[in-house]
């Protein structure tokens, strides 16, 4: 069987189910490197808190990860380190960027939606340094929103020395992005995930590929830097799940939902309560420090980005006490001293917490395996705080490299996802922006523009006039007895000129011909000398979409349809309105509803009873 595709009618062009193009290669050899650098700055900053808590909290001079509630301190040091840090933090926004105050993410999102994909040097560097001083001082979150930031801010940078467009910028600014949290967490899937569920607003191979791209390579650096083995080592086993199990994930979902809630709210509740303070907000975070030193007080292993208290979560080896101080003294500091403006990520926290959540769950709920209702709780409180259920899902099995939970994760973090949107208008994420009077949709959808073509919509018998018309005639047209025909004629607006062959010969606007018609020299004039030449056109075979970008990119509404294999055989007019008719059977379909198929009964009383199924 021959593979060569059938001809197409004459003038009709082959479309395809992507647009790319060659040039999308150069971006991706761009975001090779990225992903490279990005791993080595995961890696500096991670070594760099792990230098400034050994610093802090023990004395010593090391850059090896290490808890700061990992052994017994003075209350005192417990108590004044974040204030120290917070305050150190206010000095670097207030007199560096005002930038680096919060976990980072809104500050990336917000630069791709409208700041064009362009990262200020300084923010590159002063966002890790100002978060790795955060969680060295005690700071209860994690390094990957700066890292995300940084590595965003160092695509921008990288692609700001070349001749790029702002798409082009984003991607690239993406890819540093996910880069990063890739060396950061090594899961490669949930940070492409991530990129495409948060930052790119688009889901197309002329992004996606540069992302990728650097995301393998940010993975395949951090082996000799940071292993290769999963963050959380675990090992649930087989698991050997019932109905009733998959229901109580469901009901773990619930619960990590409603946690989310609770924990957003807090957040920004926490930030409205410090924007009424009678003092600069520079000052914020040193108060932000006063909360987070009184939590350590209570529970000191709450205290940094608490790693080691993820991994004895997930292995089910954590006590009662611990896992109700967690749960209740980190939800606490980490959303109210996140509200304060300081430096740091969200992601460890919310790690912490939904493990933290599911660890307590587990206390109640039938045993499955050691660590599992941990996970799942994980699971669900990242998909109802980020709103991101499938890298919520991806992320707890890169993780802990336990494939077979994929199903109860599932029911977990997209239960969760559904009680947090239908909760909350705004995430975590994105509420910040809307409080700077910015919108942004995460509903990704096929355009219905791309649906229909301009062939199903246009007026295939407009009105025009011919070139040796005069124009004083032409104009009398408009006053014509004949409603209908004057009417359709005022609608149209935009009038094709035909020359004697019926070849276009150019438009002519209804307020050009009036005013010649009334001009002083108008008996003398015919429409040929006052229509615009080769004018702006487009063909029968264009969808909507490009339809709406060309009239977009011209400032018109209304255009001329020619064949194209003929370009001045005209074969219609199309306008904006019809191009919103895309619009209209979108709209109708989403909100008309109808029973399709009756069920109509033939017997009252059951004797030969049978029913017949009717299209209606």
């Amino acid at each position: 069987m021959s593979s060569t595709p059938p001809e197409l009618p004459s003038g009709v062009r082959r479309l395809g189910d992507f647009t790319l193009d060659r040039s999308v290669l150069a971006i991706i050899a761009a975001a090779l490197p990225i992903g490279a650098l990005a791993a080595g700055l995961a890696f500096c900053l991670l070594r760099l808190v792990g230098l400034i808590t050994n610093a802090v909290f023990y004395g010593r001079l090391s850059t090896a990860m290490v808890a700061p509630g990992a052994g017994p301190h003075s209350p005192l040091l417990i108590l004044f380190a974040p204030v120290v840090g917070g305050l150190v933090i206010g000095l670097m926004a207030r007199f560096g960027s005002e930038k680096i105050r919060g976990h980072g993410m809104p500050e990336t999102i917000e630069a791709v939606l409208v700041g064009g994909s362009k990262v200020q040097p300084r923010v590159a560097l002063l966002k890790p340094i100002s978060a790795a001083i955060s969680i060295g001082s005690g700071g209860p979150f994690g390094a990957e929103g700066p890292i995300i930031m940084s590595g965003g801010a160092l695509g921008s940078l990288l692609a700001q020395f070349f001749h790029l467009t702002a798409d082009q910028r984003k991607t690239l600014l993406v890819s540093g992005a996910a880069a990063g949290m890739a060396a950061t967490f090594n899961a490669p899937l949930a940070s492409v995930m991530l990129a495409v569920e948060m930052l790119l607003f688009e889901w197309r191979p002329r992004s996606y590929l540069p992302v990728a791209a650097a995301v393998a390579v940010a993975t395949a650096v951090r082996g000799p830097l940071l292993g290769s083995a999963p963050v959380f080592a675990v090992h649930v086993g087989t698991l050997h799940l019932s109905g009733v199990t998959y229901g109580l994930c469901a009901g773990a979902g619930l619960v990590g939902g409603l946690l989310a809630v609770v924990a957003t709210a807090l957040v920004y509740g926490s930030e409205d309560v410090f924007g009424r303070l009678p003092i600069h907000w520079m000052w914020w975070p040193a108060i932000g420090g006063g909360i987070i030193g009184v939590g350590g007080l209570i529970e000191p292993r709450a205290l940094g980005v608490g790693y080691d208290v993820i991994g004895e979560l997930l292995r089910g080896q954590a006590p009662l006490a611990l896992i109700i101080g967690i749960l209740t003294v980190k939800t606490l500091i980490w959303s109210l001293s996140l509200g304060s403006g300081t430096s740091g990520g969200v992601l460890a926290p919310v790690f912490m917490i939904g493990a933290a959540l599911g660890a307590l769950e587990a206390q109640v709920f039938p045993h499955v395996a050691p660590g599992f209702w941990s996970l799942v709780g994980l699971a669900a409180v990242v998909g109802g705080v980020m709103r991101s259920p499938l890298t919520g899902v991806i992320f707890s099995l890169e993780l802990t490299h336990e494939w077979g939970a994929l199903l109860p994760l599932l029911i977990g973090a997209s239960t969760a996802y559904g009680f947090s949107v239908l909760a909350l208008k705004r995430s975590i994420l994105t509420e910040k922006i809307a409080r700077r009077d910015r919108h942004l949709t995460r509903e990704y959808s096929i355009d219905p523009l791309e649906v229909l073509f301009v062939r199903d919509v246009m007026e295939t018998e407009p009105i025009y006039f011919r070139t040796d018309a005069p124009v004083t005639d032409a104009a009398a047209a408009f006053t014509a007895a004949e409603h209908d025909l004057r009417d359709k004629q005022n609608r149209q607006r935009l009038y094709p000129v035909l020359d004697a062959g019926d070849r276009l010969h150019g438009v002519v606007t209804r307020r050009q011909m009036l005013a010649a018609a009334l001009s002083d020299h108008g008996a003398g004039h015919v429409l040929g000398d006052v229509a615009l030449p080769e004018p702006i056109v487009t063909h029968t075979d264009i969808t909507l979409r490009e339809l709406a970008n060309l009239m977009a990119d011209h400032g018109v509404t209304r255009l001329p349809v020619v064949l194209r294999d003929s370009p001045t055989k005209l074969v219609g007019m199309v306008t904006l309105v019809d191009a919103l008719a895309a619009r209209l059977l979108d709209l109708q379909e989403e909100r008309e509803s109808a029973r399709i198929i009756q069920m109509r009964w033939r017997s009252w009383f059951g004797r030969n009873a049978d029913s017949d199924l009717s299209a209606v």
